[in-house]
């Protein structure tokens, strides 16, 4: 398998006023009692180690006592409004037990533990710097995945929820080759809907480190999903194989176990249903997609470079003019999405 490489990182793009109305009529633009830079003016760090005293890439920081008073304070109000209504009544039975820094990555989040001190059951959420694509992203996630995602934006700062489960790489190694026969062929199904999810709403680079498997006990066996949790890379990278996972070499396992497990008439079955259902999605989210896709399409999130290759590669699958005739990513991203609503029961005619 030939590695797929992004050589540089994404810069970050701002949010335009209109991509901030929007995020304003649908409830994810409000004000917040911390910025991203706050957070920034720890006064020192340790490395967070794994339980296997692996160096994790993250830092636990620490603050002077006064910043990490104030600092503790707002957290937990940000806890209140992302999880709840904001009431104020809960902050005296929330504690922060950690703030950790991850230097590795375009977006240096900030990590934060908050622990309920009546029951010790905790969870966490992400303060990163805005960026305009991660926002489009996690917006498209919300409306064309399965899984919802809960997030927030306050002029230069987002807010996200932590998704849980199991790091794919982590998975791949250490809990794939224990995987009974029929487990090991659901999850292959479900990456070949996660690829082509992937692809059609152009989130790139889901190397195995940039989503999870979700274990889900049914009464009598265990079902498996997989989920993004890295949306920096939406509709930004020119090579159209960026979009699709199949062809990182950290998800050379998958790909080996669906070519074993699968002929092509059950893959294309499954990204025949995958198109179905977002196609289904697009249909009851049609308003508010239109929107942000307006957004997008008067918005900068890529280069000029990147969109013309992008788009020359993905009209050689489709022989669709539409996407020649792109003069930038949000309407290439836009012709994708229309096209699948148009041809997604022909999948075994094109690629895409």
């Amino acid at each position: 398998m030939k590695d797929l490489k992004i050589l540089k990182k994404k810069p970050s793009y701002p949010v335009t006023s209109q991509l901030h109305n929007y995020l304003s009529e649908y409830n994810r633009n409000i004000r917040l009692p911390i910025f991203y830079d706050d957070l920034l003016r720890f006064q020192g760090s340790v490395v967070v180690y794994d339980k296997n005293d692996n160096d994790t890439l993250w830092v636990r920081v620490y603050y002077s006592q006064s910043d990490r008073e104030d600092i503790d304070l707002s957290l937990k109000k940000v806890y209140t409004i992302l999880h709840s209504d904001g009431n104020k009544k809960t902050i005296p039975f929330l504690n922060v037990d950690a703030i950790d820094f991850c230097t590795f990555g375009n977006s240096k989040p900030f990590r934060i533990k908050i622990r309920n001190v009546l029951n010790d059951n905790y969870t966490y959420f992400y303060v990163k710097k805005a960026d305009a694509s991660r926002i489009y992203g996690l917006e498209l996630e919300h409306m064309l995945s399965p899984h919802n995602l809960n997030f927030l934006v306050y002029e230069n700062t987002l807010i996200e929820e932590h998704i849980t489960g199991i790091p794919g790489d982590e998975f791949i190694k250490n809990m794939l080759p224990n995987c009974t026969t029929m487990e090991t062929s659901q999850i292959a199904k479900e990456f070949v809907k996660f690829n082509e999810r992937c692809m059609i709403r152009l989130l790139g680079d889901m190397r195995s480190y940039n989503y999870v498997i979700v274990p889900t006990h049914d009464f009598d066996h265990v079902v498996y999903t997989i989920r993004a949790i890295d949306f920096d890379q939406q509709s930004f990278e020119g090579k159209f194989n960026i979009y699709r996972p199949q062809f990182f070499k950290e998800n050379q396992v998958m790909v080996e176990i669906i070519s074993k497990k699968f002929q092509k008439e059950s893959i294309d079955q499954y990204k025949i249903e995958e198109r179905s259902i977002v196609a289904k999605r697009m249909i009851s989210y049609q308003d508010r997609i239109e929107e942000l896709l307006n957004c997008m399409i008067n918005d900068s999130i890529s280069k000029e470079q990147h969109i013309n290759l992008l788009k020359e590669k993905i009209y050689d699958y489709t022989n669709d003019i539409r996407f020649k005739k792109s003069k930038n990513m949000g309407e290439i991203l836009k012709n994708a999405l229309d096209y699948v609503k148009r041809n997604y029961q022909d999948v075994s005619t094109h690629n895409f």
